[in-house]
């Protein structure tokens, strides 16, 4: 304690009266917070600096991010600038802290806004390249080519493609918003996905089917296969198996009937989940 007291007097003596009283302000102000004779609250400390917090998180709130949030993240970072701050330096305490809140404001935008996971390396290409196409904008007076990106940022013209396209990433528009764009118009965006497939009705009876056919015989199930999934007549079938036509239609109306009386039972037992 004693040699930040003392460091306390011996201030440099640049800048203007105001910038060395208040240095000295602040170096008081945490010497009296590590002192355990004298506490100071570090509540009492962080509200003493929160207009800093407010100022730094409203040069940030120009976009779509809620100011609440931006001011949230701000604090956080008044708050670690507080606990990492050295009174030996001949530093402000405001001076210190801005780099700490601005880089926890930049981690933010950089790591908690993006819609979409995007690779570190691609999000920070991405922002440089969104200042570059400001700068040669204002410079060309148009739209500068991917070339010029590349060569403006130092990357390869397929990178500054990458980056262009995770951009978009930042903000996902919501499926419920307006085909149209207009609040009145009641057609959503999902509504323009959204399709009758009966596809998957088919795979469904399909699943279906095949559990019902377990009931039947091996020749039974090869009979019923053979009709209506190859499509063969009765003629063809027989031929095939070695039988004749009319041991064919038998074989069919009684597995026909089995398969009925199967169904019949699954939608007549409670519990059971229907079949068809």
């Amino acid at each position: 304690m004693q040699r930040a007291r003392s460091a306390s007097s011996n201030v440099c003596v640049g800048g203007s009266p105001q910038q060395r009283e208040r240095l000295r302000l602040d170096r008081q102000l945490f010497e009296r917070y590590r002192d355990s004779e004298s506490p100071v609250d570090r509540d009492a400390l962080v509200r003493r600096f929160l207009p800093l917090a407010r100022q730094l998180a409203a040069g940030y709130a120009h976009g779509t991010e809620p100011f609440d949030d931006l001011y949230q993240v701000a604090c956080i970072g008044l708050v670690r600038a507080v606990d990492r701050y050295d009174t030996e330096r001949a530093t402000a305490f405001s001076s210190f802290a801005v780099p700490t809140i601005m880089g926890e404001l930049k981690r933010y935008f950089r790591d908690k806004t993006w819609a979409v996971r995007v690779p570190r390396d691609v999000k920070e290409l991405g922002l440089t390249m969104q200042r570059a196409t400001e700068r040669l904008t204002a410079t060309l007076h148009r739209a500068p080519t991917i070339d010029e990106l590349a060569e403006a940022v130092g990357a390869t013209p397929e990178a500054v493609l990458e980056a262009r396209e995770a951009l978009g990433a930042y903000r996902a528009t919501s499926l419920e918003e307006s085909r149209s764009g207009r609040e009145e118009d009641d057609e959503t965006l999902v509504d323009g996905l959204s399709c009758n497939d009966g596809g998957y009705g088919r795979a469904e009876e399909r699943v279906v089917l095949d559990d019902l056919l377990r009931c039947l015989t091996r020749r039974e199930r090869e009979v019923v296969r053979l009709r209506f999934e190859e499509d063969l007549t009765q003629c063809e079938i027989g031929a095939r198996l070695g039988i004749s036509q009319m041991q064919v239609s038998r074989v069919l109306r009684g597995s026909i009937e089995r398969l009925r009386q199967v169904l019949g039972a699954e939608d007549d037992t409670p519990g059971l989940p229907r079949a068809a």
